[in-house]
């Protein structure tokens, strides 16, 4: 039997739920209005948040921490590929379908990004618009926007992109 562990944090972005057992972390979520939890952490939880505190720092750019969420096989590989997007980098939604040869899927690639259980760490937040734009995010454009602008802030300098 496997033991399920939560643990919330607050972040510079709102409160974000960590869900994960002994083996990885499965979900990172933003949920508005949590309390944060002070308990004890299993090694992966207390390595998840330690990571996740040094993105927010701007001193972490990659994670190392495992994670693993349920999917079908064409979800995973999109998930994966957004583990390749590079930190500070955005690429559009058909660029991500044109990486998994398949350009037809970009309205399957949007609802699988939409889909993403782990936020931050499986980058769904660097995938943008054809044109740029800012589109659809689950925890919020505002926050898309802002974990956007802190990586490229930490990797460039002082820059605005939206």
């Amino acid at each position: 039997m496997t033991i399920e562990h939560i643990h919330i944090i607050t972040t510079p972005v709102g409160s974000l739920t960590i869900i994960g057992n002994d083996h990885a972390i499965n979900t990172l979520t933003f949920k508005e209005g949590r309390v944060p939890t002070q308990e004890p952490l299993s090694d992966i939880m207390l390595q998840c948040v330690e990571e996740i505190n040094a993105y927010f720092a701007g001193s972490l750019q990659g994670f190392n921490f495992p994670v693993a969420q349920p999917g079908t096989e064409f979800q995973q590989t999109v998930w994966q590929q957004l583990k390749d997007i590079p930190y500070g980098q955005t690429i559009s939604y058909l660029q991500l379908a044109k990486r998994i040869n398949n350009p037809k899927s970009i309205r399957a690639v949007g609802t699988t990004n939409g889909k993403n259980r782990i936020a931050i760490v499986v980058p769904c937040h660097r995938v943008i618009g054809s044109d740029g734009s800012l589109t659809g995010y689950a925890g919020g454009l505002w926050r898309k926007k802002w974990l956007l602008e802190h990586e490229i802030k930490q990797k460039f300098g002082s820059l605005e992109l939206f």
